[in-house]
């Protein structure tokens, strides 16, 4: 029978050949070597199927006869090492490399793609692109973040990509990798992570882990894994296994906590249930795992995103801890590995000393101690942009030359790059040799088949939307972020606020908060807003004098200055944090004076507020993108009622503030009580000396 939907790519037709879908039927093998396997769902859309011992299998090289690499029942090392034989260096190449490859508007396929494919003979691809059921799109496309596409076409997308896939020589499937988009964030960053849109949409990392609770992060990954297939999207870049240990790092929101064992139990958790422990065609999602050795002791906080943020230091000689999340992560099952950008200064560790170059070139990171003392045995991906852009210590070679030494030491697959002949000149001309693009092959190759790729690439397109964001999914992470609310401070027992009633009405007066959800009448409170937009000459709406409460909540952004010029290796800040002269500007009175850092309200207006209605009787929710500083000279500490947020919703925040739900979360991390407190920290090592903690690691307050 012939598929029922064609593809979206249109620069030549494609005769759609026979497909077939069949079902799980019990079947004796025949020179598999096994008993008894399963017959495994078989759909075929740009070429034949054959049917051999009353089995189906997909023809993929078109030859019209069945191939061990074709063939579900020969065991999987086999049959990439039969496909292997077969491919020619540039297939070989083609497989080394991933890049940013998003639909056009519609879910249509770009030229780029046929590109990717066709000429460069790419089988890895990273979707970039919003999913959303309202897309909004400029002309033009999406460009790096790629156009807002629908859950459905999305998945018709994925499953184009698949046909054009399945049209080459060999037949390779396609697959394609995501950063974490199940989130809530309002200040998501394509390269970073990606927004929520319809995806259901959980507290972010550290939140997670405030909840302490594995079996909410088991569903929270089920449910990850679920909405991820549904569009066709097989793996995931994440999670971050990197401890939060230099607070002035700007990815801490992506990382889980700063404890190495607490991090361990997560990853182990996740790698068991989002990919299903060790991969199989059971398994959602392929994950990879980063960034390799641990990416959080950035050397003044600075990130290798860019040239001031090479470098990773080691004072505390807390290497050991890093790693360990990381091996457990390995020995759950985990697919791939990521290392990160970083330099290791001065660094040695077990007696080795290490080489100060990028994670990725080193061969003393990726083959003696993530594969020969960790035992790792997938693949090696790299950060995106390793090889043009942040090369870092190694920047004065050429392209070939960096990519001679990434493949040297080890790494499988590079991140961000696309342009095949750089490999294969390499191999000709004698500098890599074509058995070390074999091993690479094979490693990535293995994925594809546990995944049952080579059996089934395709997804019901006209399921997507009701998978992705379901009520059940959606209330599963609604709960999650209620669970990862954590209540910092209750001076005179100010929260839960009072509950209104007809005869004693109870007024708020609330900044950065939504007045209809606050407003809400299942809460029952009189509310004024202070919020306004000072860009169009608005000033702050004045504090009615019966206001019982203000609630304010905190949100600390980083902006780039009007007259900011980057220099060398600085990217435009593209990915964000602040700029390098005001890494250290992380209390609110250092950060309210910095020219690229935001606070959400303005210190001055929450001050002015705070000192209206009473401090006492000030409600304020931080969301602690990173571990901010509540200095003296800001007064905030002052405040009756103090939360934590780690990207929740204002629903989630009234149930909590009303006492719906109690508060439960305990600190991912410690807060420190000033800020040389945080400069003086070892960037490898979690916490505080007593004397400069506010709040420690694991501190958490309830009703």
């Amino acid at each position: 029978m012939k598929s029922t939907s064609g593809p979206l790519f249109t620069a030549r037709p494609i005769t759609l050949g026979v497909s077939a879908l069949i079902g799980s039927l019990m079947l004796s093998a025949c020179g598999g070597g096994a008993d008894s396997i399963p017959q495994p769902l078989i759909e075929a859309r740009t070429k034949g199927v054959l049917q051999v011992d009353g089995a189906t299998f997909r023809d993929l090289n078109g030859n019209g006869k069945l191939d061990p690499y074709e063939d579900w029942r020969v065991p999987v090392a086999q049959r990439v090492e039969d496909l292997v034989g077969r491919m020619t260096l540039e297939e070989k190449a083609g497989m080394m490399m991933i890049d940013t490859l998003n639909p056009d508007a519609g879910g249509v396929v770009s030229p780029t793609a046929i590109d990717y494919v066709k000429t460069q003979k790419m089988t890895r691809f990273i979707f970039r692109s919003t999913v959303t059921a309202n897309p909004v799109n400029a002309a033009g496309g999406g460009g790096f973040g790629g156009a807002q596409v629908t859950p459905t076409e999305a998945a018709q997308f994925m499953n184009a990509m698949q046909e054009m896939a399945e049209g080459t020589r060999l037949g390779i499937p396609a697959l394609f990798k995501s950063n974490a988009r199940n989130h809530y964030d309002r200040a998501a960053r394509a390269g970073v992570n990606e927004p929520a849109g319809s995806f259901s949409e959980w507290p972010k990392e550290p939140g997670l882990a405030a909840t302490r609770d594995m079996d909410l992060i088991k569903d929270f990954s089920q449910t990850v894994g679920a909405e991820f297939k549904a569009i066709g999207l097989r793996g995931l870049y994440g999670y971050m296994a990197d401890l939060s240990t230099e607070p002035r790092w700007f990815r801490i929101h992506e990382t889980f906590s700063e404890d190495a064992d607490l991090n361990a139990q997560i990853v182990t958790t996740l790698v068991k249930n989002l990919q299903g422990g060790p991969l199989s065609p059971s398994s959602n999602v392929a994950m990879t795992m980063k960034h390799f050795p641990g990416g959080g002791p950035q050397e003044g906080g600075g990130d290798p995103h860019y040239a001031f943020g090479k470098n990773q230091v080691y004072p505390a000689g807390r290497l050991g801890d890093h790693i360990k999340p990381f091996k457990a992560a390995i020995d759950a099952g985990v697919a791939a590995i990521m290392p990160y950008y970083g330099v290791p200064i001065n660094l040695t560790y077990e007696g080795v000393t290490y080489d100060q170059i990028g994670m990725s070139f080193s061969k003393q990171i990726v083959t003696d101690l993530l594969r020969g003392k960790l035992g790792f045995t997938g693949y090696v991906n790299s950060d995106t942009g390793i090889i043009n852009d942040r090369a870092w210590g190694i920047e004065d070679k050429t392209i070939p030359e960096r990519m001679a030494i990434a493949i040297t030491a080890g790494t499988d697959v590079m991140s961000g790059y696309h342009t095949n002949v750089t490999i294969t000149d390499l191999v000709k001309a004698g500098k890599i040799a074509e058995t070390r693009i074999n091993e690479s092959a094979r490693r990535l190759l293995t994925e594809q088949f546990k995944l049952g790729l080579f059996e089934d690439p395709y997804v019901d397109a006209s399921k997507a939307a009701g998978i992705v964001g379901n009520d059940t999914f959606r209330a599963k992470a609604a709960l999650a972020q209620r669970k990862s609310i954590v209540l910092l401070q209750n001076q005179n027992n100010t929260l839960p606020l009072a509950t209104p009633s007809a005869t004693k009405p109870v007024k708020l007066y609330t900044m950065g908060m939504n007045a209809a959800v606050v407003g809400d009448k299942q809460y029952g409170y009189t509310v004024v807003t202070g919020d306004y937009d000072a860009s169009k000459g608005q000033t702050r709406p004045a504090v009615p004098a019966d206001t019982d409460y203000a609630v304010i909540r905190v949100e600390v952004t980083n902006v780039l200055p009007k007259d900011y010029v980057p220099k060398a290796g600085e990217f435009n800040l593209q990915f964000g944090g602040a700029l390098p002269e005001e890494l250290n500007s992380l209390s609110f009175t250092t950060m309210a004076a910095a020219r690229s850092w935001k606070i959400s309200p303005s210190l001055k207006d929450i001050q002015a507020v705070m000192n209206t209605v009473g401090a006492k009787k000030t409600v304020l929710n931080v969301y602690f993108r990173q571990p901010f500083v509540l200095d003296d000279a800001s007064g905030l500490k002052q405040a009756g009622g103090i939360l934590a947020g780690f990207g929740v919703s204002d629903a989630a925040l009234m149930d909590v503030l009303t006492g719906k739900f109690k508060p439960q979360g305990k600190m991912p991390f410690a807060l420190a009580n000033n800020l040389d407190a945080v400069i003086n920290n070892d960037p490898d090592a979690p916490g505080y000396a007593a004397k400069d903690t506010l709040f420690p690691f694991g501190f958490g307050l309830s009703y």
